[in-house]
């Protein structure tokens, strides 16, 4: 990826720049259903290392925010047991983009629309660094894991399902 690729901001890169958080830019030419494991393609690194930012929602329709391995499913069972709901489902996209401000495939934990609880599969922060969504669609920044605890409050879950089928 060439460094002279020009990026503007996001709503999510202007306010880790506010908090003075450090991350590294990482654009990459999107593609429709591609997600994380053709952006890892792209960039060379691990589908695992890269995190899908999900909006879901419980039983009552209130949102919540889970950031999962790319290459992972999130058992949505598991998921209501750890964090004390009946039942939680992935949000309908137009939902989902209500909810954050961004747009699906382009969703980014940081700076969302709406406040939201944050979740992060425990198993992301065995790695110095991980790759998240910027705000916009062909575009991850690079940051420490343990970022999502310290600026967002985000909690651990043990939630992930190993995908073998090749799909996002």
């Amino acid at each position: 990826m060439s460094k002279s690729r020009h990026t503007s901001e996001t709503p999510a890169t202007h306010w880790l720049r506010q908090q003075n958080i450090p991350f590294g830019e990482h654009p990459y030419d999107y593609v429709d259903h591609g997600g994380a494991r053709e952006a890892a393609r792209q960039l060379g690194v691990p589908p695992h290392q890269v995190a899908k930012t999900l909006i879901m929602e419980d039983e009552q329709g209130r949102p919540l925010i889970v950031i999962m391995h790319g290459d992972c499913e999130v058992s949505t069972k598991n998921l209501a047991r750890q964090t004390g709901a009946k039942k939680i489902g992935p949000c309908a996209p137009d939902t989902a983009q209500r909810h954050s401000g961004y747009q699906v495939g382009g969703t980014s934990p940081f700076a969302t629309r709406k406040r939201m609880p944050v979740w992060y599969e425990d198993t992301l922060m065995t790695y110095p660094e991980i790759y998240v969504n910027g705000g916009r669609r062909g575009y991850l920044i690079r940051i420490a894991p343990d970022v999502l605890s310290r600026a967002l409050g985000a909690r651990p879950v043990h939630v992930a399902l190993e995908r073998d089928d090749g799909r996002e």
